[in-house]
């Protein structure tokens, strides 16, 4: 019984899509020559790899700008992607990693269901008129945003700046308030 892989693009520059994923290893990428060519410009033209080991496809980044994540998740080394993986390039391109067992005497390809899907695959939506000139729809499916840490250090020592620069205002406005000019400044004064 023989193993054929595929993805199956969910959302990106061809919803529906299928993209059959044979032999050792294979670049995923925005350039022509790649093994899985994806045309839009959040790919970048050596995204990552596909790497065949052991009946299964590993995945990983090739240092990428927009990441590479499998179920939401973004890859920081090489992962082995199961049969229901959603793998994401950048914020809008989604793919769906499939596993079909094949055989030679069947006459439908079914998916494998011996491992538990993860994640419940969306439905392709049917093609939408877009009228010229409109914005694009949404995304069916997005990346998880990337949360960013706060410095707030500066923040701080704004507010003490600020709590300074106040407390003084403070102090001259009691000094001349009460005329104390020639108390605490004779010198400036010549009070002395």
């Amino acid at each position: 019984m023989a193993a054929q892989f595929q993805f199956v693009m969910r959302s990106g520059p061809t919803p529906g899509a299928t993209f059959s994923l044979e032999g050792d290893q294979l670049v995923i990428g925005r350039d022509s020559s790649s093994g899985v060519a994806i045309n839009d410009a959040e790919v970048s033209r050596k995204h990552a790899r596909l790497t065949f080991q052991g009946g299964k496809y590993v995945l990983e980044d090739l240092g990428s700008t927009n990441g590479t994540f499998v179920n939401g998740q973004r890859l920081a080394s090489p992962v082995v992607l199961k049969s229901g993986d959603v793998v994401s390039f950048g914020e809008q391109i989604v793919l769906m990693y499939e596993a079909l067992s094949g055989d030679p005497g069947a006459t439908v390809m079914t998916p494998r269901t011996s491992a538990p899907r993860p994640m419940a695959a969306a439905p392709v939506p049917a093609p939408v008129y877009q009228a010229p000139g409109a914005p694009p729809p949404a995304p069916a499916y997005s990346a998880p945003l990337q949360t960013k840490k706060t410095n707030t250090a500066p923040i701080f020592i704004g507010i003490g700046a600020l709590l300074f620069i106040c407390l003084c205002a403070v102090i001259f406005w009691y000094i001349d308030a009460n005329f104390l000019w020639c108390t605490f400044f004779p010198f400036l004064t010549g009070c002395g």
